[in-house]
């Protein structure tokens, strides 16, 4: 009974309000970078929009660590609680910039944006791209980035010290795996291959594309923006005609790459780090990744291949195995027109790509959707009940799989990853139903709203500053929810429902 809930007191909402004011300073920092780019390229305007908006971070920050000043620590409702509102405030406060840039035609449509790329997911509903400020641009990758390694992720690596409330944070962003001991140590571990990945990829996309015909100074700004957007699985491209604006090859190959990388989980990047390459060979989640693959994979080429859309092997990869990559891994790189998938591409091919969205990629990686180690572990439990029915009662199972290290399956792994996965197919149909309710066809719905809420970014041209405003608003909800998998927004809703009816 909710009335039996105890209301939460003054020093929770002071505790909450003190790291909230943490997290929005850490985010403030990091307006610094495309600050100090604007000053570089002197941006004038944009260097002015962008210190307007350090500022009004680092107000709001201060205001909120001197208001609330307390020496108490999260719980856990705080520390999800801290979550949820932390990213609701990143995706308003990042939407700053946008708008005093004058490429975005509502302030609603830069939240949509901001929140988009927080969430790294990737729709855009931003004007005229190709004539927008370097800063700008970079701001959009930037936020990617951080999104992608968690907002929170960002606050304790520099500015909280390792507690409890710490580690209760860092499970309310949906990373409920600890790669090293410490969840600052894990939060710093993530960082480092983030950066390491940065850098190594930002030099191998610029020799690509200066052997393209780029500028050295093109080259590495779209290099380190497109390795930005690719690694943390975002699919915000600097210009308007996304990965297509390349045409190239080479490019395709080393995006799919990175791709691949950054929907892997952290705990497996730091394994192949430590401990050699076998892993990747036994891991239920790589497995798990490379059969939905192949699955989701033969469908959109037999879609494709029934319709004629692309003849030869070359094309099929370029387009239809680039696409359900991409998909797949929740990245929404695009190197084809958002109509095509209508009006070339047929259902089936179409179906395809929404499954593989829908399904997303590892655990404690920077992609969004249900999960490899959810579906791996309800097909196994699935396995499983099939065999005990047909093997003798009196046997005894143990079963077990192999995850970083042999994990013996219990219920409540199951209840959990089947739970996830209902939710996560309720929310994709909610977002189907509203934009059907707008007078959008059926397939086109679904498949927006799974790129939505799954946190990809592929579109089918639904997706437009035109759409309706409720719609936006829906979509920004489904990347908010889909981002942190739930648990902190119902969290959320619970306080909210404490504070008013609790006693």
């Amino acid at each position: 009974d909710i009335k039996m809930v105890l209301k939460p007191n003054l020093e929770d909402l002071k505790a909450i309000g003190y790291y909230l004011g943490k997290i929005i300073i850490g985010l403030g920092m990091t307006i610094l970078i495309p600050l100090a780019s604007a000053f570089i390229f002197r941006e004038l305007n944009p260097f002015y929009d962008f210190l307007i908006s350090f500022l009004i971070c680092l107000i709001f920050g201060n205001a909120l660590i001197l208001l609330c000043k307390t020496d108490k620590d999260l719980n856990w409702v705080g520390g999800m609680v801290v979550v949820s509102l932390a990213w609701l405030a990143a995706a308003v406060l990042g939407a700053i910039p946008f708008y005093l840039s004058g490429h975005w035609v509502s302030f609603l449509d830069c939240i949509f944006d901001s929140m988009s790329g927080f969430a790294t997911t990737g729709l855009v509903l931003v004007q005229d791209l190709d004539h927008i400020a370097r800063s700008v641009n970079l701001w959009r990758h930037l936020i990617m980035f951080i999104g992608g390694q968690g907002v929170v992720v960002v606050a304790l690596s520099f500015l909280v010290r390792g507690s409890a409330g710490a580690f209760r944070m860092y499970v309310g962003e949906a990373r409920d795996e600890k790669v090293l001991p410490n969840v600052v140590e894990t939060a710093r571990f993530i960082w480092l291959v983030s950066i390491v990945y940065l850098i190594l990829g930002t030099i191998v996309l610029a020799i690509v594309g200066r052997c393209e015909g780029m500028s050295w100074v093109n080259s590495f700004f779209h290099g380190a923006c497109v390795f930005m957007a690719a690694f943390d699985t975002g699919g915000f491209a600097p210009q308007s005609q996304n990965i297509l604006y390349y045409h190239s090859l080479a490019y395709e190959i080393v995006t799919i790459i990175i791709m691949i990388l950054g929907s892997l989980n952290f705990k497996l990047h730091y394994t192949l780090w430590m401990r050699g390459k076998k892993e990747i060979v036994t891991n239920i989640e790589t497995r798990t990744f490379f059969m939905t693959i192949m699955l989701t994979f033969f469908l959109t080429a037999v879609g494709l291949a029934k319709l004629g859309v692309y003849p030869d092997a070359l094309g099929l990869f370029r387009k239809g195995f680039y696409q359900l990559i991409s998909g797949h891994t929740g990245t929404g790189y695009q190197t084809i027109y958002a109509r095509q998938f209508i009006h070339e591409w047929g259902a089936l091919a179409l179906i395809s790509i929404t499954i593989a969205m829908a399904l997303g990629g590892c655990v404690c990686s920077t992609t969004g959707g249900i999960k490899m180690l959810r579906i791996g572990v309800v097909f196994k439990a699935l396995y499983n009940d099939i065999k005990r029915v047909m093997l003798p009662e009196a046997g005894v199972f143990i079963e077990k799989y192999h995850h970083i290290k042999d994990v013996i399956m219990e219920e409540r792994q199951v209840r959990s990853a089947v739970l996830i996965f209902l939710c996560y197919l309720g929310l994709y149909a909610l977002g189907g139903i509203v934009g059907m309710f707008f007078g959008y066809p059926a397939l086109a719905s679904l498949f927006e709203s799974t790129s939505a809420a799954a946190n990809v970014g592929l579109t089918c041209g639904i997706t437009q500053a035109a759409m309706p405003a409720l719609l936006k608003v829906v979509y920004i909800l489904q990347m908010w929810i889909g981002r942190l998998e739930f648990m902190s927004v119902f969290v959320l809703i619970g306080f909210f429902a404490a504070f008013i009816r609790g006693k």
